[in-house]
């Protein structure tokens, strides 16, 4: 009998969903396997679920997660494809700021989670990836199957896009490798990591007692705060500025932080501008926020761009790109005239695999620190003036907030067919008035539909410009709200849809209360846009852009695919039915219900209508 391993005794709590997935006649509940190790590595990091699909190169660990922790801490959340077993813990992450779990089998469950890392990449995200190999000596394979789930490195397929692989050869290896992994997924900038585990050391009894360090001992360190004398210059810079603009872009969820930034804003009488790729930052209605979000930087932004004179980026995302999208100046030679200031971490992990890094920046204050840590600085430093309220630059007094202007005014068609930016009028107004997390959105939503008051109002979307991550996303963000008040919402484009449509079947399987909306306009649209410019600048047939792009004849039955995963559906093609739909759909999930409404819109992006509406410059 294998011995008994140093290890402090943990509740087994069994309660998470009660009624789903619970073992039963459990007896030996005694560490004896290597897989017994790494299960109980992942207790201590207190994970609360581990995504997964299915596959022998982890059955051992398998076995120990369902009888030896009870299924519990982490719960295992059974997934349909690998690929949504990454997106549900992406999706939760962006909530809760903390890891999930995920296991994938062997080369070919890594092959079919890569994109999907590589959007958690691409997002900041903390994501646990657990994966597992053929056992590593041959003398130890299966013939045919054990040798082509094999692989020598098989973390070089993911290592450019991960900030750790690792794959230990022992139990007390393990142990330290899940550590690791988990200190270095929640130390900032976040993101995804990969365990690689070999199926014999799953397999293989223990030999000698194992111990386990205290997992309090190896978190993360705390965020870098910014020298003293870069906080020193950037308030000096603010305080003579007769136009200081703020970009907020990658924050924190943490609604003492959300306080934090509109105190500094409000204290320096700073102009605020936040962006729809990444998650609320700032609440939208403040008379800071003086322009809509923005996907991309139209006219109203460009003319606040262009009269600061001093700009902070707290983590903006592109900022060169920015800058010189508005300004036409190529930043590395020709900086514009504002005075910048860049907070962020990210530099800490560019490299020269991916160009996610963006172009590069002028700046004039470079700060290598958290920026929620910096607005704190900043905060502190201007002492008793930090509780005083700043009138904003001289050009803007007298202006409307942009809510008061014909974008902020737009209502949703009452009749006639139902386009993306009823859509988005809509579904804005119902979230606001339900508090519900928007946890995407579909491409080309209109920051004239934004109304964002709590850090958790709005998620921010697919940073990597993935396509079938918005289910999984929708699914991880309603399983990290399903304790919470709040109602998991979120919209999503057709494309997106079906190709990760079966990630429903996971939140019917637990049954997490959530709803999607659907903007189905039967066609690949981005990918339309783009011919129709290719065609016109070649001076060719534009009307062809929609061939090889329409996901039409047979028009796909978006709501039967819905009810096969366990929704409740609805179908609108007006503004009335998809009103009425909603109204519905907050019955049922309030219930604790899964809804789906399959939204007809005609073709085209809320932006460009939001746009054309109020007579501001369409961007392309």
């Amino acid at each position: 009998m294998p011995p008994k391993s140093k290890t402090k005794k943990i509740a087994h709590d069994n309660a998470a969903f009660p009624k789903v997935d619970r073992p039963k006649g459990l007896g030996n509940r005694r560490m004896g396997w290597g897989s017994d190790v790494v299960a109980e590595a992942i207790r201590r990091l207190d994970l609360d679920y581990i995504a997964l699909v299915p596959g022998a190169s982890y059955r051992g660990l398998h076995d120990s997660i369902v009888n030896y922790l009870g299924n519990a801490n982490p719960q295992m959340m059974v997934c349909l494809h690998e690929e949504h077993a990454v997106a549900i813990a992406d999706g939760y992450a962006r909530v809760t700021e903390k890891p999930m779990a995920v296991a994938l089998h062997s080369n070919v469950g890594l092959m079919h989670g890569t994109m999907p890392i590589f959007n958690a990449w691409c997002g900041r995200t903390p994501v646990i990836i657990f994966g597992a190999t053929g056992p590593v000596d041959a003398d130890k394979r299966r013939p045919w199957i054990d040798w082509i789930h094999t692989a020598k490195d098989q973390g070089s397929m993911i290592r450019s896009y991960v900030k750790f692989d690792d794959q230990p050869a022992s139990p007390e290896a393990a142990v330290e490798s899940v550590l690791r992994a988990a200190q270095m997924a929640t130390t900032r900038p976040y993101g995804p990591v990969y365990v690689c585990l070999d199926a014999e050391l799953q397999e293989a009894p223990l030999t000698r007692e194992i111990s386990f360090p205290d997992a309090d001992r190896f978190l993360p360190a705390d965020p870098p705060p910014a020298p003293a004398e870069a906080v020193k210059r950037t308030l000096a810079l603010v305080k003579k500025a007769r136009f200081p603009l703020f970009l907020m872009g990658r924050m924190s969820r943490r609604t003492d932080d959300w306080a934090r930034r509109k105190k500094l804003a409000e204290a320096l009488g700073a102009v605020v501008v936040t962006d729809l790729h990444n998650a609320a930052a700032f609440p939208t209605e403040h008379p800071n926020h003086v322009a809509p979000p923005i996907f991309r930087p139209g006219k109203q932004v460009a003319d606040l761009v262009k009269q600061a004179d001093v700009i902070v980026s707290f983590d903006w995302l592109d900022l060169a790109g920015t800058l010189r999208q508005i300004t036409g100046d190529a930043q590395t030679s020709s900086p514009i005239a504002a005075k910048v200031v860049s907070c962020s971490l990210d530099p800490y992990i560019h490299n020269g695999w991916s160009m996610d890094h963006q172009a590069l920046p002028a700046v004039d204050v470079p700060i290598l620190a958290d920026p929620d840590v910096f607005v704190g600085q900043l905060l502190d430093a201007l002492g008793a003036r930090a509780s005083k309220k700043a009138t904003l630059p001289t050009a803007l007094r007298g202006v409307p907030h942009w809510t008061k202007s014909p974008g902020g005014k737009l209502t949703a068609s009452a009749s006639g067919p139902l386009s993306a930016l009823d859509v988005a009028l809509t579904v804005s107004q119902f979230a606001r008035a339900n508090d519900a997390t928007l946890s995407r959105t579909s491409l080309g939503w209109p920051g004239e539909a934004c109304r964002f008051s709590h850090p958790l109002d709005y998620l921010g979307n697919d940073q990597a410009g993935a396509v079938g991550t918005g289910p999984g996303h929708s699914v991880g963000a309603a399983l990290a709200l399903r304790d919470s008040k709040r109602m998991a919402l979120s919209v999503i484009g057709d494309g997106d849809y079906l190709m990760g449509v079966s990630a429903l079947w996971t939140a019917s399987h637990v049954g997490l209360p959530m709803m999607i909306v659907v903007s189905n306009n039967r066609a690949y649209f981005n990918d339309v846009g783009h011919q129709e410019r290719v065609a016109l600048d070649r001076e060719r047939p534009p009307g062809n852009k929609w061939i090889g792009q329409s996901i039409d004849q047979p028009a796909v039955d978006i709501a039967k695919m819905a009810e096969a995963q366990g929704f409740t559906t609805e179908t609108a093609k007006t503004t009335k039915e998809l009103k009425a739909a909603l109204a519905r759909g907050k019955t049922r999930v309030a219930k604790g219900g899964r809804v789906l409404i399959d939204a007809r819109v005609s073709p085209g992006y809320a932006e460009t209508a939001a746009r054309a509406a109020t007579g501001g410059r369409s961007t392309k």
